[in-house]
């Protein structure tokens, strides 16, 4: 499976089979989170056969069931940390994904508390969101989603890589689904900007990765907004 395949098979998965994740796919998923760590002075954290970040009430107001490994998608606090975590952890999503396991972003509905007791933050260090993986056990429903119309500024025809990259893009998990950003291009140079909603800026890192992977970073130049 390519990158751009488990782009499009992916899809948040909430319940989940307690089947343990081979060492093999252990091994991979440890390979790359240390090359982000290092790379992106990161400090994400794979956590196996845990269930007590997702336990009691917030299991059930969250909807998960049989949760026991996920990825703490943490860092020092930064101002670009939330949407560093959103591009790192994306990949992180679709590695897994290309690796058979199923992916679910988490932020309010998780014990945080309970996942720094175990990962050991340093004291400027703060866990962002979580990363669910594992087997899934639900049917993969379709999901709505915008029109490129509706996340671009203007109407005018724009070169292929262009609408590649915003197809990818909407096909990315944000919170709630709320898809609250906006593509602006100019010439060979394109622009995103998050629009009003919660966790805009960690959906912001997500959608720049989706963007890039069907875009091809060959063919454009990020704008950075005013």
């Amino acid at each position: 499976m390519t990158i751009e395949e488990a782009i499009r098979k992916r899809r948040s998965i909430r319940s989940y089979y307690k089947t343990d994740i081979p060492d093999s796919v252990i091994a991979k998923l440890e390979e790359k989170i240390y090359g982000i760590n290092q790379k992106a002075k990161l400090n994400f954290q794979l956590v196996t056969k845990e269930e007590d970040a997702f336990g009691g009430f917030i299991a059930k107001y969250g909807k998960f069931s049989g949760v026991r490994n996920y990825i703490a998608l943490a860092g020092e606090k930064s101002p670009d940390l939330l949407e560093m975590v959103g591009y790192y952890g994306e990949y992180l999503a679709l590695v897994a994904q290309m690796l058979g396991l199923n992916t679910c972003w988490v932020g309010l509905t998780v014990k945080k508390g309970v996942i720094k007791e175990i990962c050991k933050l340093k004291a400027n260090e703060k866990v962002v969101a979580v990363l669910v993986i594992g087997y899934g056990n639900e049917e993969v429903r379709p999901r709505k989603s915008k029109t490129i119309n509706q996340v671009c500024k203007d109407t005018t025809p724009k070169p292929q890589w262009f609408m590649n990259g915003v197809e990818a893009a909407l096909l990315a998990p944000t919170a709630m689904n709320q898809q609250r950003f906006v593509f602006t291009l100019e010439e060979n140079s394109v622009e995103l900007k998050p629009t009003l909603g919660f966790y805009t800026k960690v959906d912001l890192g997500i959608v720049r990765y989706h963007f890039e992977v069907g875009a091809k970073i060959q063919n454009f130049t990020w704008l950075q907004p005013e």
